[in-house]
């Protein structure tokens, strides 16, 4: 197993993949600002939860006495790639232009702030995680 291939290195990956996307299309949405008849466009949030579900067995309690709450759920193996989300989608906004332009850019300015504090945070994650790793295998 690589460092690469861990799982939560590997949802960060995916995080970041998907925050420089949004990234993309809220710039599409600000360069088509003025445009008739264009819709802003978004991208459906990731799916954490399923992404730890996929991401391998979860640790659960074991019921060694019949007092004890025990849960025998073992999740499925992780598959990079596999996380929902990434999806364009049009939103209508009621802020619709007489033509047709439904792109706000307050609103529009407010999302790629916090796209951009997001993966500012990611990449503080990843690389603290790595600088864990390389600790832990006496590299520093």
């Amino acid at each position: 197993m690589t460092i690469g291939s861990l799982p939560i290195i590997e949802m960060m990956k995916q995080r970041m993949q998907w925050l420089t996307q949004r990234q993309q299309v809220l710039a599409q949405n600000v360069a088509n600002a003025d445009t008739p008849g264009y819709m802003a466009r978004d991208l459906k949030q990731l799916d954490f939860g399923g992404m730890v579900k996929r991401s391998g067995p979860v640790l659960a309690p074991v019921a060694t006495q019949a007092s004890h709450i025990g849960s025998p759920v073992m999740g499925a193996g992780f598959r990079p790639g596999q996380a929902t989300g990434g999806q364009i989608f049009k939103r209508p906004d009621f802020e619709t232009t007489p033509g047709g332009n439904s792109v706000v850019l307050e609103e529009q300015m407010i999302k790629v702030a916090e796209t951009q504090m997001d993966y500012q945070a990611v990449t503080g994650l990843y690389s603290k995680s790595l600088g864990l790793i390389r600790i832990a295998l006496g590299r520093s």
